[in-house]
């Protein structure tokens, strides 16, 4: 860990892997940071394994081990909700949390239907590849959708991901946590829909909305994202520098 200079883990979001991260690893290095982002059960090298909630926390847990024990934890949709609930679980290993596009909870009726959709096009020849392919194409810029797929897709997790979000709870997560949070959706997020309430779950909370992004904010608005980042581990540190001179 760099003197002073808190560590980053980055959670990647459903179907994705860790080179989905890599316009925020790359520019978060440059400014002398230490970063890791996990593959998560079932997903980039680990394609194949059985993706569970409680097997995801664990691998973001592992992944703050990695870098010394203690970090800021920013994960993206599904990487949101898992990174809310390491945090809730693992609260000493957490600095800060970034969660972003997760501002909805999870209702089983909606997880039952992109359950059914996922049935479908898992069923396809080509296991819904190319109905993935064309989503990717036409939502993310052309740099954001290559990183997206640099490690592959995992088309065949999303069942078993949408059947595990039914034990995620995390409202009653964001409550358990001490560290700073941040809420982050892009302006256009269909998942923007209860931030408010999200936010106000938080101990320690606040709110910021990236102009021009949908969703996958961190690929659509690579710079204005990574300056939230900046932004956040600055606010970080200081926090961090004033808790070990009141602890000496």
């Amino acid at each position: 860990m760099s003197e002073g200079r808190t560590p980053v883990v980055l959670v990647h979001g459903l179907r994705a892997s860790r080179t989905m991260w890599r316009a925020q690893v790359t520019a978060l290095e440059a400014a002398g940071r230490t970063v890791v982002a996990p593959d998560l059960p079932g997903h980039g090298a680990r394609l194949g394994e059985r993706y569970t909630h409680a097997g995801a926390v664990d691998a973001v847990a592992a992944a703050v081990q990695d870098v010394g024990g203690r970090a800021v934890v920013v994960g993206l949709s599904l990487g949101g909700y898992v990174a809310i609930a390491h945090a809730a679980r693992h609260p000493e290993q957490v600095a800060g949390l970034v969660a972003a596009s997760c501002s909805t909870r999870p209702h089983r009726a909606v997880l039952r239907a992109w359950g059914a959709a996922a049935w479908g096009f898992a069923r396809l020849p080509d296991r819904g590849a190319a109905v993935n392919q064309w989503l990717v194409d036409r939502t993310l810029p052309a740099e954001g959708a290559a990183d997206a797929g640099a490690g592959g897709f995992a088309l065949d997790v999303v069942e078993d991901a949408l059947r595990e979000m039914t034990v995620a709870r995390p409202l009653e997560d964001l409550g358990r946590v001490p560290a700073p949070v941040w809420i982050v959706n892009g302006r256009w997020d269909h998942f923007r829909g209860e931030e408010r309430r999200f936010l106000a779950a938080c101990r320690d909370g606040r709110l910021v909305v990236v102009p021009r992004a949908t969703h996958l904010v961190s690929l659509v608005q690579p710079v204005r994202f990574t300056r939230v980042l900046l932004e956040v581990l600055a606010d970080v540190d200081a926090r961090e520098a004033l808790a070990r001179t009141g602890r000496s």
